[in-house]
């Protein structure tokens, strides 16, 4: 009885020093913080879960947007049995206990298992063909969480037969609230100082310059805040539970080990939407001091990246090839790198990007295009196009009159490509600014599209 008393006080001890993001962790759907297109009413996951019908799944998003929280909350929404592991430390063997125990389970008690198998992506394919038999058969319920493309690390089989829920990072009205709640853990909510909840206090502005610094991730917000709660007290000389902490900026700096510019939610925005179009406009001066802006504000750099690389494309294309190719490399300095030094990387991307050639003439085709198929004009796939592979689709014609553009000398043929239902439809239309020009001069010579200047006349 003694020993049950004082593991029951270990454990509450335990919980109580325990980390906020694990004091915080959902213990209901409803308690989850963002994932509104899987967890809302209605909604795929939801529906599934309540209705314990949930088969293998595969959960893929960013560190910090609930993967575990979720498994979790599954699990426990069902009547199976628990098995949790993680990919970088289990091996075959551990696989086969698993089997091995579901399999007694299932005949001893009739009850299932579920795997949450963590890093899921880290398993090889000799792991994942050991599991895959159970899970075909529907003796292990597996729940895989990555931060990987499954479509590139999980075995297709095994993919195949799991549901695959993709979770996005945190909105920033999503991690102010989880914010919140981890004041209220903390006793720093409504009530805790008078300055707390008086409009335009910096309260308010701290929380939204965490949740930017987070960058989508609210594990690292809460870990954030915890360190910044800590400052506060230290600061206003409170105690755990004291009265009148206010939450500052400066407080939030601390945690966050970077010099925040007043930034807001708002200005988040603002500031990228100045970096790009700075960029757009070919104004290299305008670009490095907006990125410096962003740097000195504690924005996540793979924020920064992922906008030059998709700048890279949607504003110059292929004015300039290689621009999608320097903003791809910026990318992975990034990643490699880190900052201070990945600086130096993002300010050649910017330079870069700012003094090419601009076209957005691929970005307006894909658009048309897409506008096009949304409308239905999805027609059948020429016969000349179609695969070849099989006996049965040479008896079909599948491949009848195509010709291969490699045996003529020009290495090109006047050939259609587009179903009849399209075919005629001009979709990307090249500009005249730097490499491009190259590109209209060659497709206007084989007729396929009017020249840049052309276009202009008609």
């Amino acid at each position: 009885m003694s020993g049950d008393l004082f593991s029951a006080t270990a454990e509450e001890l335990a919980a109580a020093s325990a980390p906020l993001a694990d004091r915080l962790r959902p213990r209901s759907l409803d308690e989850v913080v963002g994932q509104e297109h899987l967890l809302g009413p209605g909604k795929p996951m939801r529906v599934l879960v309540e209705a314990d019908k949930l088969s293998s799944v595969v959960l893929w998003g960013p560190p910090g947007t609930g993967k575990t929280t979720l498994a979790r909350l599954i699990a426990g929404a069902s009547s199976a049995h628990l098995e949790a592991r993680s990919a970088v430390t289990s091996t075959v063997k551990d696989v086969r206990e698993v089997i091995a125990g579901a399999q007694a389970r299932l005949g001893e008690r009739g009850r299932r298992t579920i795997l949450f198998l963590d890093e899921v992506h880290r398993f090889n394919k000799a792991q994942q063909d050991a599991l895959l038999p159970a899970v075909e058969t529907g003796l292990v319920i597996l729940i895989g969480a990555t931060t990987e493309n499954p479509g590139f690390s999980v075995n297709s089989a095994l993919l195949s037969r799991s549901v695959l829920f993709r979770l996005e990072p945190l909105n920033d009205e999503a991690l102010v609230s989880l914010a919140r709640r981890g004041l209220a853990a903390e006793g720093l909510a409504a009530g805790a100082g008078d300055a707390v909840d008086q409009p335009g206090a910096d309260f308010t502005e701290a929380l939204e310059v965490l949740a930017v610094s987070a960058a989508g991730d609210g594990r690292h917000l809460l870990t954030t805040l915890e360190v910044a709660i800590s400052l506060a007290r230290a600061r206003c000389g409170a105690g755990v539970h004291g009265d009148r902490v206010v939450l500052s900026i400066e407080d939030v700096e601390g945690a966050m080990g970077a010099k925040a510019v007043r930034y807001g939610v708002d200005a988040h925005y603002d500031v990228a939407s100045a970096f790009i179009k700075s960029i757009r406009g070919s104004d290299p001066d305008a670009g490095l001091y907006w990125l410096a802006r962003m740097l000195e504000a504690g924005e996540d750099p793979r924020f920064i990246a992922r906008r030059l690389v998709i700048s890279a494309s949607e504003d110059i294309g292929e004015a300039d090839p290689m621009a999608l190719v320097v903003a791809t490399a910026g990318a992975q300095a990034v990643e490699f790198v880190g900052l201070p030094e990945a600086r130096i990387n993002l300010a050649q991307v910017v330079v870069h990007l700012s003094q090419a050639p601009k076209s957005n003439r691929a970005y307006l085709a894909i658009g048309e295009a897409i506008g096009d198929v949304g409308r239905g004009l999805v027609g059948e796939v020429p016969p000349p196009l179609r695969d070849t592979s099989g006996q049965a689709s040479k008896r079909l014609g599948h491949g009848a009159g195509y010709r291969y553009p490699h045996d003529d000398p020009s290495g090109w043929v006047d050939q259609q490509y587009l179903p009849d239902l399209v075919a005629g439809r001009t979709y990307y239309r090249p500009s005249d600014h730097g490499y491009e020009a190259r590109v209209a001069a060659r497709l206007a010579a084989r007729g396929a599209v009017p020249s840049a200047k052309e276009e202009e006349t008609t």
